[in-house]
């Protein structure tokens, strides 16, 4: 009995795993050049899925067509050129990692420095403003007042 109760946990741990076993893709070239195109472009496309991958290393089933797809364009003897503007056409600049200066993107290309420069003037500017006069007023003492601290002190003194 304690057998076949082991026996069949291993059996459910092999099914557990089974699917955690992925195939590797294998890509063959006719020349050194074309692997090298395929890696540098896998490296430099974006997945649209997961949105901070690239292609090579997404485990996406849309960033394996995009593999598949730019191995048949590089085997079909296409250019780098020809590929990236196929893939931006179909997916947006979103798919590159630097997209292009463009008015779409500016705000991109610009806003970390916006940013900096608006945080430098709020913190210049706070730093070269004189106290506020109304801090200045709630911290002097009327006549009056001085007078019964005066008094306050004495007793004070005496005691």
């Amino acid at each position: 009995m304690k057998l076949f109760i082991a026996s069949l946990l291993l059996l459910l741990g092999w099914g557990v795993q089974a699917p955690a076993m992925a195939a590797i893709d294998v890509y063959t070239f006719d020349n050194d050049n074309q692997e090298q195109i395929f890696r540098e472009l896998t490296k430099e496309l974006r997945c649209p899925k997961c949105q901070n991958q690239d292609i090579a290393d997404s485990n996406a089933g849309l960033a394996k067509d995009l593999r598949d797809k730019t191995y048949q364009m590089v085997r079909e003897g296409k250019d780098k050129g020809e590929i990236v503007d196929y893939m931006v056409a179909r997916y947006g600049n979103f798919i590159l990692y630097n997209p292009p200066l463009m008015a779409s993107t500016l705000i991109l290309w610009l806003g970390p420095l916006l940013v900096i420069l608006i945080g430098g003037t709020v913190v210049v500017m706070r730093s070269r403003r004189p106290p506020a006069v109304k801090e200045q007023r709630d911290n002097a003492l009327s006549e009056e007042e001085r007078r019964r601290l005066a008094e306050l002190l004495k007793e004070e003194e005496k005691q």
